[in-house]
């Protein structure tokens, strides 16, 4: 059996700075520039990446940890700094921080003890998005219809 590995996203101009990404099931995001002379509310490219980064390795502990009991407080923070250098613009010291509550009992207890595991193992082995990030995948852009 052949496993589908690619992934992909349609990025479509809706105006000036703005743009919405489509996936192939139907969904879409709109986002745009943080230079928007109105003030929107758009997410941009950026804060989407600190998005992907927390709802991924997000996803991940939640299935771990919500497998014992729901949780009853659930927030990941992201967090980075842009910075224009020699490389480029680019973003560094990424943080990724849970705050994580559970109730009281034995299986709050249990879903207590994994989470810093759970935590880990999503950073060191399972989200994609961070260990893209963190290995440094090359990206290769071209131009067609020009």
């Amino acid at each position: 059996m052949t496993e589908n590995i690619l992934r992909s996203v349609t990025v479509e101009r809706t105006g000036t700075g703005h743009f919405t990404a489509t996936n192939p099931r139907g969904g879409t995001i709109s986002f745009g520039t943080s230079s928007d002379p109105h003030g929107g509310t758009d997410f941009t490219p950026v804060e989407l990446l600190l998005a992907a980064i927390g709802g991924c390795t997000a996803a991940d502990v939640d299935v771990a940890t919500a497998r014992h009991v729901e949780p009853t407080g659930f927030t990941v923070s992201v967090t980075g700094d842009k910075i224009s250098d020699e490389f480029g613009n680019r973003m560094t010291d990424l943080m990724v921080t849970f705050s994580v509550t559970f109730p009281d009992g034995e299986l709050g207890d249990r879903a207590r003890a994994i989470l810093p595991r759970a935590v880990k193992t999503s950073h060191d082995r399972f989200c994609t998005v961070s260990r893209t990030v963190e290995i440094g995948t090359p990206v290769t852009t071209t131009v067609t219809d020009a």
